[in-house]
């Protein structure tokens, strides 16, 4: 056997001012849902412009990728770095010495 929820009888003002409460929410979420919906498409387009596709798996794909290839261009610059000082270091012991 189910168990019934017993609440009180409400009069005809109070129906209607529920009624007019969820109605209200009713179209507060609608609004809500089609500014969401506009954002979605908007960044879709952007994505799509920009990465050349708006798919999630492809374009964590793609984050993956760049992020590799930042830090090979992160390690090249500081191995180039690393020769410069210590070819810095050669020619001040270079000019110490004399």
């Amino acid at each position: 056997m189910a168990r019934e929820t017993t609440r009180p009888a409400l009069d005809i003002e109070a129906l209607k001012q529920q009624h007019k409460q969820l109605d209200t929410r009713r179209t507060t979420a609608r609004a809500h849902l089609a500014a969401a919906r506009k954002q979605l498409e908007e960044l879709s387009a952007e994505a799509r412009n920009a990465y050349g596709t708006d798919h999630l798996d492809e374009l964590r794909a793609k984050l993956l990728a760049l992020r590799a290839e930042n830090d090979q261009k992160r390690t090249a610059y500081q191995r180039h770095l690393d020769e410069i000082q210590a070819k810095l270091a050669e020619v001040e012991k270079g000019f110490g010495g004399e």
